[in-house]
């Protein structure tokens, strides 16, 4: 246990990594799924396809190994920078637990904690719903007995060069995937989860902040290819993963329909760009490198799609200034 702080991240003294959480084997999928769903009236068909989607990969989801990579990559970077800074890491539906983290912390003794979503965007799912997860975990805490520590959240990050910079690259390092008659044609598809059209409308104190900005992301990602490779290419924002009644209307156009559109538009090729997810969540895996790939090649369409940011160093680093900027402004 310990109440010491270092002076460069005072009043804070320690991370919070926190995430969605996704099961490690093909017995943890059914109840992983009845934990993400919990209240929210996914119908059981689309539940029942989610969960194949984790059976084609062992029942495994890949943003545990992204996610330990990605703490690894944060205590690197800080033990690197002088930071004395412990980083946890909990999650919304999976194994660790946010409670049993924040159990954790306060046995260690920490009292004061930045805390780091892995979402970048505003939307209720990406943001407000962690922070109601946050309140109702502290709520447990206090229950129990317990010390309850102050828990505050880093700011989006969409824009922090630190993010869009990985993006970048990644796009330019798919281009190079592609056929090399077609690279200067390709239109690039930047992905997002969807979401309900009402929840976008209402996101951010203005609202319609989700799609502002994802659509900032975009442009300056676009940009910077264009730079980078001469050709003023075309683009535009799409969706995937959509779930819910059917009657409900999400934000479009779904993948699929985009690359079909392109494809009939006489498009050479496309790369399809996540900007929507930090790492490479079972939706990256399965809707875009499984389903949209698939449809693709019924098209004909050569495409390849741009990692994540996930783990990138330039990433890490750029945690590392947020919480230096959050901590001299509470000191």
């Amino acid at each position: 246990m310990s109440d010491r702080t270092d002076p460069v991240t005072d009043p804070y003294d320690a991370l919070l990594l926190l995430s969605f959480g996704g099961p490690e084997g093909p017995e943890d999928v059914v109840p992983f799924l009845e934990n993400v769903t919990r209240g929210r009236g996914i119908p059981r068909e689309r539940l029942a396809e989610v969960g194949q989607h984790y059976f084609l990969f062992g029942g495994v989801s890949p943003i545990n190994a992204q996610n330990r990579e990605l703490l690894a990559a944060l205590r690197e970077d800080f033990a690197a920078n002088g930071l004395d800074l412990p980083v946890y890491w909990g999650n919304r539906n999976w194994a660790p637990y946010l409670t049993d983290t924040l159990r954790e912390m306060v046995r260690d003794g920490r009292r004061r904690v930045l805390t780091l979503a892995t979402s970048a965007y505003a939307s209720y799912s990406g943001c407000r719903q962690y922070r109601e997860n946050l309140a109702d975990a502290l709520r447990t805490l206090a229950e129990e007995g317990l010390p309850v520590p102050r828990v505050d959240k880093l700011r989006h990050y969409f824009n922090h060069p630190g993010f869009v910079r990985p993006m970048v690259d990644a796009v330019l390092a798919a281009l190079q995937e592609l056929p090399e008659d077609v690279r200067d044609g390709a239109h690039l598809a930047f992905t997002t989860h969807s979401i309900p059209t009402a929840a976008a409308e209402s996101s951010g104190p203005a609202g319609g902040a989700y799609v502002a900005q994802h659509l900032d992301v975009a442009e300056a990602v676009a940009e910077a290819v264009r730079e980078a490779t001469g050709a003023d290419r075309r683009w535009r924002l799409v969706y995937q993963s959509r779930s819910g009644a059917p009657h409900v209307p999400w934000l479009e156009p779904d993948i699929c329909d985009h690359l079909q559109h392109l494809c009939e538009a006489g498009a050479p090729a496309a790369v399809m760009v996540p900007i929507g997810f930090v790492s490479d969540h079972m939706e990256v895996k399965y809707d875009l490198d499984t389903e949209a790939a698939a449809k693709a090649a019924e098209l004909g369409l050569p495409v390849a799609r741009a990692a994540t940011v996930g783990a990138d160093p330039r990433f890490a680093a750029a945690v590392r200034e947020m919480v230096l900027e959050r901590a001299e402004a509470e000191r």
